[in-house]
């Protein structure tokens, strides 16, 4: 499992970063701790799951290099079936808080996606999709998911990235079928 975000405190509380909150409130939550290693080029830590050992990761790359993270966590992990890694990330084409669990399918213009999928060669993985909403106007596409939120918008993300680590549990527990009925149908 590894959440897409951009490095640096700057960053901290955006939009973009949604998917990397919500790795690691999953870690918090089973009371692992990620660490950074550099040959990996991410933020880091094995535990367990009912369904054997998981990884869970958060690169350290910036959004629109995440792709270069991927195979060296592949590697450490020796996964190589591409239906079991699950990318986390934020969405602008779903409304703020919904999330959607799917397999394979487009990129829509999502850079960091973009990335895993041309270092994988594939787009055959599963999404996390963490909905954001979109701006009023395209030019605000960069300011939206970059900049700091506060106040109620704030809290509104930090639910967001908590109910995405609820659906990382259900894929963890029951495997990505049942959690993809669960989590699309909103229960």
């Amino acid at each position: 499992m590894v959440g897409l975000a951009n490095p640096g405190t700057e960053y901290d509380g955006s939009r973009h970063n949604v998917g990397g909150d919500a790795v690691r409130e999953l870690c918090r939550r089973r009371g692992l701790t990620l660490k950074v290693e550099s040959r990996l080029r991410a933020w880091y830590i094995t535990g367990p799951s009912s369904l054997g050992v998981v990884s869970l990761a958060v690169p350290t790359t910036y959004m629109n290099e995440s792709g270069a993270a991927i195979p060296p966590l592949l590697n450490r992990s020796s996964l190589s079936d591409l239906s079991r890694l699950v990318i986390v990330h934020d969405e602008l084409d779903l409304e703020p808080g919904r999330l959607q669990l799917k397999r394979g399918g487009g990129l829509a213009g999502h850079n960091g996606l973009r990335s895993v999928a041309g270092v994988l060669g594939s787009s055959d993985f599963v999404r996390l999709r963490v909905g954001i909403g979109r701006p009023a106007h395209k030019e605000q596409v960069t300011d939206w998911v970059l900049r700091r939120l506060s106040g109620p918008h704030q809290r509104e993300l930090a639910e967001s990235a908590e109910r995405a680590a609820d659906a990382l549990e259900t894929v963890l527990e029951h495997g990505v079928d049942i959690a993809q009925g669960r989590v699309n149908s909103g229960s």
